[in-house]
């Protein structure tokens, strides 16, 4: 689920130390791209931004050698011209170029695709509540409803199979299974819906691979305890982890525990445009959301280990979210400011986990405001992880800026997210969203990023995906027609296969979507399904040309880039 949907333009930084409670909203201008021309909205946010770009990362990767010291990595040099602007229409990828092993699917949340929102004993999470606000999302939706795939599972599930998948990335809702979040008496409809959706898979031919957590908090643990900057979250997340375990572990074999933790932390508790909505003066609040995020990773392993794994035989890994980094330049200082953004984002969470502590680039800029781990908390979460989950979908240039003109955690790293070369040049085609391009290469450059920082750790791409407008004035031949798309996918494929012969032990792919849904602040108004889902007729499903030619990459056929319109 993509987060790095908005583009906003906010007034200056205002005095640190305005309280949560009672902080005002002002209003912001979003400008939302769509085909035709920019659309201005007024929404409320948090003050103090400027921007919501998504974060990047850069290419350079760290030898063991240099893992005492993070801050004096080396990067490559950027690619030549020409190879900028490439789509991946012209990539060639076989599923021959993949091992035998390798793992197919898709990819979705709870949030944005079950609805049921008062059904079957649910508790509201906070995105239940964040969304009552009309003026938070563009469209002013919800996820009430959504696309119903709380009724709908046995037809979308017969769809999946029918398309060749034989893998679906799938997330549980907390408040489903502890309406309350608290972990006391589990809600039993909850589990026999998850037990349903699981055997229906299975019987299926579809390998479940479960999320824990994405983004839909039991509201309850917001209001009680201020959600992720409470330490007690930790345990709590552990007693729901426990409880996942305990009902579906026999059949899941493959556990994500939190998805996409920058995003919480920094568009929930930092900017506040995403649920449960932050406030300015509160900069330190979104890097102890995220400390606590790892340190909740970390319990759910050490529970799963301790109480499962003999029995269930599974393996438990971390999602985190990266754009690939390009220095914009070959100067000393935009290499270095590359490695930087990697180090606030991907280093971010995985550095404790591997290293056993945050980025040393990220202790010299935050001071105070990062939290620290104690001995026994650095020695707990080390190692806490079997694989990880990548999320990818572009890349961006990166340069060395002293007094960069963006939201402060993006000054505080001193770089500027650029799009365009020296020459005039994208770094690739531009999807629905602003902050989308098409790079197919620098998913190639991120993987053996990874590979050579991390001693080559089991990857696998948990979403890779990219949008389209909502076009309401389109034919149904015309949006199943999404060749753009299909040769997005070709592209970033032919860079995993690539980077499997580098010797990158990338082990699954999810492409993101399954369905079109609903997306966050944008609402329903960016669609990333490969399953077109007619708002506006019955939530009826229709593949497009990226579904179908999935179906025949599976299958090991050549495939034309058309949809089934019957």
């Amino acid at each position: 689920m993509p987060a790095w949907l908005l583009t906003c333009s906010l007034p200056a930084r205002s005095p640190a130390g305005a309280s949560r409670a009672g902080c005002p909203l002002p209003r912001f201008r979003l400008r939302v791209q769509s085909k035709r021309r920019p659309l201005f909205i007024q929404l409320p946010l948090p003050r103090g931004r400027r921007r919501n770009p998504k974060p990047t990362l850069p290419n350079s990767p760290t030898s063991p050698a240099l893992r005492r010291d993070r801050s004096r990595l080396s990067v490559q040099a950027t690619p030549p011209p020409g190879a900028m602007g490439s789509t991946g229409r012209e990539a060639e990828v076989a599923r021959a170029d993949f091992p035998d092993g390798f793992v197919f699917g898709v990819a979705t949340s709870a949030y944005q695709i079950e609805g049921a929102r008062r059904e079957g004993g649910k508790g509201d999470n906070i995105w239940d509540v964040f969304t009552e606000d009309k003026e938070r999302v563009l469209d002013r939706s919800n996820g009430d409803i959504a696309v119903d795939h709380y009724h709908r599972y046995r037809e979308d599930i017969e769809l999946m199979a029918s398309l060749g998948f034989r893998a679906y990335r799938f997330s549980i809702s907390w408040a489903r299974i502890f309406p309350d979040g608290m972990g006391g008496k589990v809600n039993e409809q909850g589990v026999a819906f998850y037990n349903n959706l699981i055997n229906f898979m299975i019987a299926k031919g579809v390998e479940p691979y479960a999320t824990l957590y994405h983004w839909d908090l039991p509201n309850n643990l917001q209001k009680t305890l201020g959600g992720w900057i409470s330490e007690k979250i930790v345990d709590y997340f552990a007693l729901y982890a426990e409880a996942c375990f305990a009902n579906f572990g026999d059949r899941v074999k493959r556990w994500l525990t939190i998805n996409e933790p920058l995003q919480t932390a920094f568009n929930g508790y930092g900017i506040g445009v995403f649920a449960p909505g932050g406030c300015e003066g509160e900069t330190a609040r979104c890097y102890l959301a995220a400390h606590h995020q790892i340190l909740a990773h970390a319990a759910a392993v050490d529970v799963y280990r301790r109480k499962f794994k003999a029995a269930q035989g599974g393996e438990v890994g971390l999602v985190v979210d990266c754009e690939w980094a390009e220095p914009f330049s070959e100067k000393a200082e935009d290499q270095i400011a590359a490695q930087r953004r990697i180090d606030f984002q991907f280093g971010w969470f995985l550095d404790p986990i591997y290293f056993g502590d945050y980025p040393e680039s990220m202790r010299e800029r935050l001071g105070s405001d990062l939290p620290t781990f104690s001995e026994k908390e650095k020695e707990f979460i080390r190692n806490k992880i079997d694989f990880i989950g990548l999320n990818h979908y572009t890349s961006r240039l990166i340069a060395h800026r002293q007094n960069a003109e963006d939201v402060y955690f993006y000054q505080v790293q001193q770089v500027e997210r650029i799009e365009k070369w020296n020459s005039g040049e994208k770094i690739g085609e531009r999807a629905a969203s602003e902050w989308l391009f098409i790079v197919p290469w620098g998913l190639h450059k991120l993987l053996n990023y990874i590979a050579k920082k991390y001693d080559n750790p089991a990857i696998y791409i948990t979403e890779n995906g990219m949008d389209e407008e909502d076009d309401q004035s389109a034919t149904l031949e015309q949006v199943l027609n999404d060749t753009t798309r299909v040769g997005y996918f070709k592209g970033y494929l032919a860079s995993v296969a690539q980077a499997i012969k580098d010797g990158v032990d990338v082990r699954g792919y999810f492409a993101w979507s399954f369905l079109d849904n609903f997306e966050w602040a944008m609402g329903y108004t960016k669609r990333f399904g490969i399953v077109y889902v007619d708002y506006k007729n019955g939530l009826s499903r229709h593949p497009k040309a990226s579904a179908m030619w999935f179906s025949r990459f599976l299958k090991g056929e050549a495939a034309e880039n058309k949809a089934d319109t019957n």
